[in-house]
């Protein structure tokens, strides 16, 4: 039966029946994998948001001026002329009209299915019960965290 308390055992199963960890070096080495699997997902939220800050920004730029241009990282009202310049031009449809959209949306559901999917495999990790991997997961988004946050300021 699995524990339902943390403990600090060097034995566990995490997510499939061949990742059975029954020693101390194994747990070293799965707590480095798990620590790797959340940097992994903190450096992939941020991208996702990146991407989609760009995304925005140039879908915004060209709804409002006719054509894409630079943009900085604020409201973007500083490049218009008048308040009329705030009025939206109607699209006619919902979903992406071009090529490039259409890129950069299936981008976008890619990365997303990926966060997903790595971040109920990180969900199962802890729900292992063993304080190591959990510490290992709590880490990971602390580096994760501080690694990839300052990558937004160069986009």
């Amino acid at each position: 039966m699995m524990p339902m308390v943390f403990d600090v055992s060097s034995s566990v199963t995490l997510l499939f029946d061949f990742w059975h960890v029954n020693s101390p070096g194994g747990m070293f080495v799965s707590v480095i994998v798990v620590m790797l699997l959340t940097i992994l997902y903190e450096i992939l939220k941020v991208w996702r948001f990146g991407l989609s800050r760009r995304t925005l920004l140039t879908q915004y730029s060209t709804q409002y001026t006719g054509a894409p241009s630079q943009i900085d990282n604020t409201t973007g009202l500083e490049n218009s002329t008048s308040e009329s310049s705030l009025v939206t031009k109607e699209s006619g449809s919902f979903f992406p009209n071009n090529k490039e959209s259409w890129l950069q949306h299936g981008i976008q559901t890619l990365l997303h299915l990926v966060q997903v999917t790595l971040s109920y495999m990180l969900m199962l990790c802890v729900m292992s019960f063993n304080t190591w991997i959990f510490l290992g997961i709590i880490v990971g988004a602390a580096l994760g965290y501080f690694i990839s946050f300052p990558l937004l300021d160069q986009h």
